[in-house]
């Protein structure tokens, strides 16, 4: 018997001990009914702060993502956990901080090298080669099973929980069904689709291996919008969890022809890519799907959804202005993400908050609401946005961070601190800081941070403290460093 899962199992069943003894039903539950509130988060991949019409595009099209925006409250100053995406979906499914969980880069599919090592093998924890002057923390293949997930808190509770679309945490034996979820529809380790087009093929990665392909040339954004409504009406009976993970619109940029064709005669903004703009579309076109749902089958009212996106927009396909840079970035291009939340009765129609929230805090929101208590026994980074949602006050945090101890292309290891107006760019490699009063210069054109020394010293005593309070690893100096 494999002793390691039976831990993992016995420090679970402590760790949700207390949600076992939850109320019968949810803290937010429909008057009179008795019902525990549903859950979808909807969680888009790669997608920009302004690729949504509701957040001032005016080249994409997307009419239903802005009527949950007028139903709901809308958040300028929503954060991704990190500006790659298997860190974000890790602090979403735990409520944790990358730092915190251990994963801080986009993990490797084994498509892509990323090769499972024997149990036996003890692996170096710092990896880089001589011609990088830093050391960096090796990223794992994978979300270690003893973190708790929104699934396994929901289910003592009596959830049914739904995973579809990209999950990109690890290969089999870390999948969402080994993390809670009743369904898996389309998670594996892969961070991109082999193909939009069934039967979602490519040649060196082969096909999805958690979803079968149904119809040949169908568009996987629909097909995944048709297994959300399929989940939907099968446990419409009882409270659920949907975690609707597009795999849009991430690369390879492949959208419908017909949609190609509707913005190719459309003028350009400095969002221009035709294709792009399909992809957007074919995501809004899967909202509206489960928007219908909902509507049909009454459940609306007593449904939470949550929209938001994994990281910052790709640059090249698509424009983040009047952010700076995009994807991969620290700058506000890179992490501020859309973020949609629609709770008929609980939020108010058409609100619109300027607090800064992030990722891990989606965990905590859905435990308050469902009436579940947290993990006991772990540190939880997020705080519940409820009192933001339903005007009841504000949150208690000082500030939020971001670590990222890796190189991605010219992008040097750093990490990030935002307290209120403020933020800090700290790299350990080059220039060191860089500070932006994001109220002033959103798009982080003037870097204060040589006039503002005082300034610069209390956001990196900030920082320090977060980098070690998570066990955040840390880049360190490369003895092998041989400059070329």
């Amino acid at each position: 018997m494999d002793t390691r899962f039976n831990r993992r199992d016995f420090l679970k069943t402590m760790a949700l001990g207390a949600a076992s003894l939850a109320l019968p039903r949810g803290l937010f539950a429909q008057e009179g009914t008795g019902s525990k509130p549903n859950f979808i988060l909807i969680h888009i991949d790669d997608l920009g702060w302004t690729d949504l019409a509701c957040f001032g595009s005016r080249y994409y099209e997307t009419p239903n993502i802005d009527r949950l925006t007028s139903q709901g409250m809308r958040f300028t100053d929503a954060y991704a956990a990190c500006a790659v995406c298997s860190p974000t979906r890790a602090a979403v499914m735990t409520g944790r901080y990358p730092a915190r969980v251990g994963v801080t880069d986009w993990i490797r599919a084994r498509f892509q090298g990323g090769k499972i090592p024997q149990s036996e093998q003890k692996l170096p924890e710092y990896v880089g080669s001589a011609k990088s002057k830093l050391l960096c923390p090796r990223n794992p293949l994978w979300m270690e099973l003893d973190e708790v997930t929104i699934a396994e808190a929901l289910k003592p509770a009596g959830y049914v929980s739904c995973h579809i679309g990209k999950w990109h945490l690890g290969a089999e034996q870390w999948y969402p069904d080994k993390q809670g979820f009743d369904f898996n529809i389309g998670g594996c380790d892969f961070g991109q689709p082999p193909s939009y087009f069934d039967p979602y093929q490519r040649k060196g990665q082969g096909g999805i291996p958690t979803l079968k392909p149904r119809r040949r040339g169908e568009y996987l954004t629909d097909r995944e919008g048709d297994e959300a409504v399929r989940f939907i009406r099968n446990h419409s009976d009882r409270p659920f969890f949907l975690y609707m993970a597009h795999y849009a619109v991430h690369t390879p940029i492949q959208a419908k022809e017909n949609l190609i064709a509707k913005y190719k005669a459309k003028k350009p903004t400095n969002q221009k890519n035709p294709t792009y703009a399909a992809m957007v579309e074919s995501v809004d076109q899967a909202v509206g799907k489960i928007i219908s749902a909902l509507d049909e089958l009454k459940l609306t009212d007593r449904t939470m959804v949550i929209f938001t996106s994994d990281n910052g927009g790709l640059l090249g396909p698509t424009h983040n202005a009047p952010l700076r840079a995009g994807k991969g970035y620290p700058y506000e291009g890179g992490i501020r993400v859309p973020l949609i939340v629609r709770w008929p009765r609980v939020v108010n129609a058409g609100s619109v908050c300027d607090v800064p929230v992030i990722s891990v805090d989606y965990f905590p929101t859905i435990c308050q609401a469902a009436g579940v208590k947290l993990p006991a026994g772990r540190a939880i980074d997020g705080e519940s946005l409820m009192p933001l949602l339903n005007h009841t006050g504000s949150l208690e945090r000082g500030e939020i961070f971001w670590h990222f101890p890796h190189y991605r292309g010219k992008i040097v290891p750093y990490s990030i601190v935002r307290a209120g107006d403020w933020k800090l760019i700290k790299r350990y490699e080059g220039e060191t800081f860089e500070l932006f009063n994001l109220k002033n210069d959103i798009g982080e054109k003037t870097d204060l941070a040589e006039r503002m020394p005082e300034k610069v010293k209390q956001l990196d005593a900030k920082l320090t403290a977060l980098l070690k309070s998570t066990g955040a690893k840390l880049p360190k100096k490369n003895p092998a460093y041989r400059p070329r």
